[in-house]
């Protein structure tokens, strides 16, 4: 395995997905935090739902207060007026970072199905912030039907935000048997433990496939992170194993590869679902 530093190619924008929800906000801050330690443009994309507006012209369809709870007609005219108000606070809070931080800020207002037009709009290079949750989730914990399909689908990497008040403490990093996946996920938790030096814990799957030779290579591509750095051996990479792990490492960020075992498997959403924290996915 090539050691991560420096492999990188330029970086690209930073989407932020603004549905107005007190979880995109919380979005924009951090990757604010990153546009202004990379220099990276910031492109906000705030999508009027197609199929929500589809769905207000039909007279039967109600919609439920978020904290009175009460049942009322959804009317397309109040919706349409509803999405422009909250794409004009978009964009005025990108005018106003953009003002303050220096790096520049535009936003996309589009219409259509929010995961096919974020995915239109994605490259490689580019990273995805978004909230594990949207306004339609009252609590913020349950990862919302977005954030599930653009983590399995995004061309780049991804990062799930969630509000937490756990300390910064420690990133975990789970590899696989994918040298290029495992490269770009030692990369992605270079690049987010850069700015707070945060220790890493980098998790490997053991087994015969773990040579000598592999696990040399590791600790030489690992020194990177210095010496705070662990490196542990699983015998099973399950959720429960996994999740076990990240409460032992006071793990407050974890990088994962979409190459990962548990993306193959019911693991990974039970998982997200099991620890409240951040959460960085690369291809």
């Amino acid at each position: 395995m090539a050691s991560p530093t420096g492999a990188a190619g330029p970086p690209g924008r930073i989407l932020v997905l603004l549905d107005g929800s007190r979880l995109s906000r919380a979005a924009l801050a951090a990757a604010a935090d990153i546009a202004g330690r990379e220099g990276r443009e910031v492109l906000g994309v705030f999508v009027e739902e197609d199929n929500l507006l589809r769905s207000a012209a039909y007279p039967f369809t109600r919609e439920v207060g978020g904290t009175s709870g009460e049942r009322r007609p959804m009317d397309r005219i109040l919706l349409e007026q509803r999405l422009r108000r909250l794409a004009e606070r978009a964009r005025s809070a990108l005018t106003e970072l953009e003002a303050q931080r220096g790096f520049p800020c535009d936003l996309s207002v589009i219409r259509g199905h929010v995961v096919d037009e974020v995915l239109a709009l994605a490259r490689p290079q580019d990273l995805l912030v978004l909230g594990r949750s949207g306004w339609s989730e009252a609590i913020g914990m349950r990862l919302g039907s977005t954030a599930r399909g653009l983590m399995h689908q995004a061309p780049g990497v991804v990062l799930l935000w969630c509000e937490t008040r756990k300390p910064v403490q420690r990133v975990v990093v789970l590899l696989n048997d994918h040298d290029d996946a495992n490269e770009r996920a030692l990369l992605a938790a270079q690049s987010v433990c850069r700015h707070r030096q945060q220790p890493v814990t980098v998790v490997v799957p053991a087994g015969d496939g773990l040579t000598a030779s592999k696990l040399a290579d590791l600790k030489a591509a690992t020194a990177v992170f210095g010496k705070g750095c662990r490196l542990r051996q699983l015998a099973s990479m399950g959720a429960a194993t996994v999740a076990r792990v990240l409460r032992e490492e006071g793990a407050s960020q974890l990088v994962i590869s979409r190459q990962s075992a548990l993306f193959c498997q019911p693991g990974i959403e039970p998982l997200l679902l099991a620890l409240n924290l951040p959460v960085t996915v690369t291809p």
